[in-house]
């Protein structure tokens, strides 16, 4: 038993500090047919991706058949503004849209090498798919999530009652795509520490088939991306809470004195308010440590309703 401990722990260090060549790992295994759960913005982007670079059929799940009509419709817009602007030709657009397939039954997972989970960053709701997941899909294929906050090794440990069999929890991973994911080249890939070294290098060899440039973190509260960006969006929020400086002000210092795209107010606004604070607590719950603790104004900013872009109002006005 104690053995199988210090592999474990050995395995938790090795994603700490390993680096990867451009070449696919030599355990990894190969991916002929992806499905994707949650057809929101997250997971259209990523089943697109893997369509058009990967070249792979996808199978696009979610309980709505109004998402799935709303995601496969935004395809549809996206790759034809790739055909207007000469990023791509018609014919390279109609076959990724070809191997687009979208259906409600997870059942139809059931033929998947991978899959990836794309649904809101909610616990329960996560554990119990990924309960459902073990039980539908192949019992090779791995098994994905999006999470952006919430531990892996608790996902992992959602597919078995039986902590002692690793059989499926093993195959449980971490791909953090970066929104939009069309756009964005970065993926975080964490691993729990049922993780087997396979369900890693597989992870990362198909996340560089999608075009996507790999780093690797320990599942660790927020990981490597949110542990650093929250804090700093959390802090810009106290300056504005405390008036050490205004929206505008604060904005225009970190985008012309750091030469970042947009400032953290605005970013902010894009990524979500709810999902900012839902991090920042996740953050502050897990680690205990008060520089992680929320921003009064941001937690009455979605007491509000008011949670960025996608609600028309945060920071600012859209």
């Amino acid at each position: 038993m104690a053995s199988v401990f210090a592999r474990r722990q050995a395995l938790q260090l090795r994603t700490q500090f390993r680096t990867f060549s451009s070449s696919p790992a030599r355990n990894a295994a190969e991916v002929k047919r992806l499905g994707v759960v949650g057809a929101g913005q997250m997971g259209l982007g990523i089943a697109l991706v893997a369509a058009q670079k990967a070249g792979v059929p996808v199978t696009l799940v979610d309980t709505s058949q109004a998402s799935l009509d709303k995601g496969l419709a935004f395809a549809d817009k996206l790759l034809a503004k790739d055909v207007s602007k000469s990023r791509i030709t018609q014919e390279q657009a109609d076959d990724a849209r070809s191997k687009l397939t979208s259906t409600t039954s997870i059942e139809r997972l059931s033929d998947v090498d991978f899959v990836i989970e794309a649904v809101p960053e909610i616990p329960k709701l996560k554990f119990d798919l990924f309960a459902k997941l073990a039980e539908v899909c192949p019992k090779h294929a791995i098994l994905a999530t999006n999470t952006s906050s919430i531990s892996i090794t608790k996902i992992a440990g959602a597919t078995t009652q039986n902590p002692r069999d690793t059989s499926t929890s093993s195959r449980v991973v971490s791909t953090h795509f970066m929104n939009p994911v069309p756009v964005q080249k970065g993926v975080e890939i964490i691993s729990g520490l049922q993780t087997s070294a396979e369900t890693l290098d597989t992870a990362i060899a198909f996340c560089k088939a999608m075009g996507k440039v790999t780093s690797v973190s320990a599942d660790s509260p927020g990981f490597l991306a949110n542990r650093i960006l929250m804090p700093y969006i959390n802090e810009a929020i106290i300056c504005l809470e405390t008036n050490v400086g205004d929206r505008d002000s604060i904005d225009a210092i970190m985008k012309n004195g750091t030469n970042v795209p947009m400032g953290p107010l605005q970013l902010a606004d894009f990524i979500g308010l709810d999902t900012c604070l839902a991090i920042m607590r996740v953050l502050h719950q897990e680690t205990g440590d008060s520089k992680y603790r929320p921003s009064v104004l941001l937690a009455k900013m979605v007491d509000a309703g008011w949670l960025g872009k996608k609600s028309g109002k945060g920071f600012y006005n859209y």
